[in-house]
């Protein structure tokens, strides 16, 4: 099986419940893919390697008690990191209603006590407490990710990009703190990184 077989190599441990509400979660995606358009990915084997292995393979390196998943689109990574993680509390933001729409069906599907939803654009939410991490999964370039996010987290919270190739030409002038995590999806041949920023001036 696809799955078990990627979780192995990623070094993850999973019970039968947690492989079950991941499929559950890729079965969601698919029913209401037909009318809601979340992801232009629709061969299920596909799904579970380029959405499920994809989000978790950078849970070793995520830390955080309240993680923010900004651009959460289908719940990606936020809701197969919130499996692994039922201890940390997960806020997945999206500014498209469709699509918060279908999380907060999902979460509530899956029973998902530690995940709650932000339906509105990442630069308008008003927090009263800064999160300590924040996930951004192709979100938009490097100075646009901290200018965009800056006042969500504070001077000890942590922000990770995850992008495709070394955004070599984002990095050049690029002044926060960071480190450059290579990331092997299981049964993905692409180029794949996680890119931690620490630091962060004026959060």
């Amino acid at each position: 099986m696809i799955l078990q077989q990627g979780l192995q190599e990623l070094n993850l441990t999973a019970d039968e419940k947690q492989i079950e509400l991941l499929l559950t979660f890729i079965k969601l995606i698919e029913k209401w893919n037909k009318a809601y358009n979340l992801t232009a990915v629709r061969d299920q084997e596909d799904m579970v390697r380029l959405h499920l292995l994809d989000s978790l393979a950078i849970l070793p390196h995520i830390e955080g008690n309240h993680i923010a998943d900004i651009g959460t689109g289908a719940g990606l990574p936020g809701i197969p990191l919130a499996i692994f993680s039922p201890n940390v509390k997960f806020t997945l933001v999206d500014s498209n209603s469709k699509k918060t729409r279908f999380v907060q069906q999902a979460i509530l599907e899956l029973q998902l006590t530690n995940v709650s939803v932000i339906n509105n654009r990442v630069e308008n939410i008003q927090t009263e407490k800064q999160f300590s991490s924040l996930i951004l999964r192709a979100f938009s370039n490097m100075q646009n990710i901290i200018t965009l996010t800056r006042h969500l987290i504070g001077k000890q919270g942590i922000v990770y990009a995850m992008k495709g190739q070394i955004p070599s030409e984002e990095l050049v002038n690029f002044n926060e703190q960071y480190t450059i995590i290579p990331i092997k999806i299981p049964g993905i041949d692409a180029k794949r990184c996680l890119i931690r920023i620490t630091g962060i001036k004026n959060g």
